[in-house]
């Protein structure tokens, strides 16, 4: 189930919980018997890159014999949640994530769990020993999930807020330089593979998903790698429309990654299907359509071109034709 950008809730509207966005990945996991899958929501199995997550499903028999039995005896149960790799101050850290993506080798997988370790947030229970929770109501699968007795060394159930005002959600999310929050209907049932309207989220910064059209080669210091990748988002008609450039916010390990992944999608003709002018489309390698990216940028031109976009990382857990222009700030 996907979230809808959109306002928050009015002051008077009551049923409504607010919950952080923590800026990481989207997972499912499937616990059975002691083993856990992950798959990201591509279908993509993801459990041999995040080994310290192997221990989730067996949480349940580490508890202590005082909890309450429901709070310790359940063996099946499929989350939906989000890993998360968190910075020596404790924000969530998109750009150290990075380092744990399309890793699979088990020795590297190790190495990296122990020098950036992930936490799986779980925020939704979806089945619990065979029993299917998706016509639960929002509140109902909750209070199931904070039962299951989950908090441990790599993996929790973040806090909903209810009661409160939307309003001082974000401004306290804001406060903490988490993105935003996601404001979900106490009575929503789960809809998967849908962007509800029963999930809002609504952001203190403008991030924007985009797909990778091309990339232009760098000069100086970055002569030989990427100086900077075009960039699309899909429009009504399923087009994708050229919105600007982005250059700035790469890493040496993030230029290295981005070179070795699009070099096999290298393309003789640009995938975009709007004007691109011509001092953008100079010396462009282009690529086909198939990675998305997120970027972080000041706002939006009357062209439809991002100003001062700045890259913030790969999102190998989204669909390329899913990437639309989502609410944001005003043309300038």
């Amino acid at each position: 189930m996907l979230a809808s950008p959109g306002q928050l809730p009015g002051d008077d509207e009551a049923g409504w919980a607010y919950e952080l966005k923590w800026d990481g990945i989207r997972a499912l996991a499937y616990l059975q018997d002691g083993q856990v899958r992950l798959v990201s929501r591509l279908g993509r199995d993801m459990t041999r890159a995040y080994p310290e997550l192997h221990q989730l499903a067996t949480q349940p028999a580490a508890q202590s014999a005082a909890q309450p039995a429901t709070e310790r005896s359940w063996s099946q149960a499929v989350l939906d949640g989000e890993i998360v790799a968190f910075d020596p101050a404790g924000r969530p850290s998109f750009e150290l994530l990075q380092q744990r993506m399309h890793v699979t080798a088990p020795i590297r997988a190790a190495r990296l769990a122990a020098a950036v370790p992930v936490t799986y947030l779980a925020f939704d229970l979806l089945s619990l020993d065979g029993r299917g929770l998706l016509t639960a109501g929002y509140a109902s699968r909750r209070s199931a999930l904070e039962g299951l007795g989950l908090p441990g060394p790599y993996w929790q159930v973040p806090p909903a807020f209810s009661g409160y005002r939307g309003g001082d959600v974000l401004a306290a999310s804001g406060e903490h330089g988490l993105e935003g929050i996601v404001a979900k209907r106490l009575d929503s049932r789960y809809e998967p593979g849908t962007r509800s309207a029963a999930w809002r989220k609504v952001k203190n910064t403008y991030r924007q998903e985009v797909v990778i059209g091309g990339w232009k080669p760098g000069e100086g210091a970055r002569s030989g790698q990427i100086g900077s990748l075009l960039i699309g988002v899909y429009g009504a008609a399923g087009d994708l429309a050229y919105a600007g450039h982005v250059g700035t916010g790469f890493t040496a390990v993030t230029l290295h990654q981005l070179g070795r992944l699009l070099g096999p999608l290298r393309t003789g003709s640009p995938p975009f299907r709007t004007a691109i002018p011509a001092e953008h489309a100079r010396n462009v390698t282009w690529v086909q359509p198939r990675l998305v990216a997120e970027v972080e940028f000041a706002g939006w031109t009357s062209a439809g071109r991002m100003r001062a976009a700045s890259y913030k990382g790969l999102r190998p857990d989204k669909d390329p034709a899913e990437v639309i222009r989502e609410p944001g700030p005003p043309h300038r």
